[in-house]
């Protein structure tokens, strides 16, 4: 008996090493406190765990092409991840888009014309004289959305020296939310646990920038393939996708996730 029940907890052991494994997910910075959320619920359902890593998707783009040992990159972008593919270094056929963003002006320390603490819009934007934050267009793809806006609206040129540019557009949040800067080009989704209480958002317009697709991939220096496949079906799937669309993003509907709502949980990783 005691020889039957050492076995069992030997083979338990063994079987928790095998199957229980860490992760290593590189997410941009406007995505992580969402997938700092879901990875809890992966971790329920699975057992495996995420280690993240979070900067702008062009740090992050440019951390793996020099050989960072990330599994999974979750981009705030399509582009960065289909140059990951040209350069073959994602498994063929994992790059999907996961989530859509929107570019709000948050502007918690604008006065309007009447001296209060007004919600800014584009006609305010129009006349404003203070400083703006946006994230670094170069790095931060919600900054280069923030740039075309301001662009196609005629502004640019008089925001150059009143531009306050983060590192990512998390930093960007950070530049406004402490009442440093009046106001920001800033994502939705990093707000939306906001808009009841501080108000002050204004959503702009898409037809002003072009669609932030984000996109994901499985790098091809991963060791366990199974395992992020399994963490790409879960993003993907219908309920989860529900859950990415109320913290402030819009969701995708793809093949793959049309595959997820036929699959249970054990077989999800089928479907890809």
């Amino acid at each position: 008996m005691l020889r039957t029940l050492f076995l069992a907890f030997v083979l338990s052991c063994l079987g928790a090493s095998v199957y229980a494994e860490e992760l290593k997910v590189a997410v941009a910075a406007n995505f992580k406190p969402s997938l700092e959320v879901l990875a809890k619920a992966f971790e329920a359902e699975t057992g495996h765990r995420l280690l993240i890593s979070s900067a702008s998707t062009g740090v992050l783009y440019n951390q793996i092409t020099n050989g960072a040992p990330f599994d999974v990159f979750l981009s705030a972008d399509s582009l960065r991840p289909e140059l990951l593919e040209k350069k073959g270094l994602t498994l063929r056929d994992s790059r999907h888009p996961y989530a859509l963003g929107e570019l709000v002006l948050w502007s918690p320390g604008f006065s309007g014309k009447d001296g209060k603490n007004n919600t800014m819009t584009l006609e305010d934007l129009a006349v404003y004289e203070g400083r703006l934050a946006i994230a670094n267009p170069a790095t931060a793809p919600y900054g280069l959305a923030a740039q075309q806006v301001l662009e196609k609206l005629g502004f640019w040129s008089s925001f150059r020296s009143r531009l306050v540019q983060g590192a990512s557009i998390q930093q960007t949040w950070q530049f406004v939310a402490s009442g440093n800067i009046p106001a920001g080009l800033v994502a939705k989704a990093q707000l939306a646990d906001h808009e009841d209480n501080d108000g002050h958002i204004f959503v702009i317009p898409a037809t002003l920038y072009d669609p932030i697709r984000q996109d994901l991939v499985i790098l091809n220096r991963t060791r366990q393939p199974e395992v992020a496949r399994e963490f790409v079906s879960f993003i993907l799937s219908p309920a989860i996708q529900k859950t990415i669309a109320k913290q402030g993003y819009l969701p995708v509907s793809t093949k793959i996730a049309e595959l997820n709502a036929k699959t249970t949980s054990e077989n999800r990783r089928e479907a890809l």
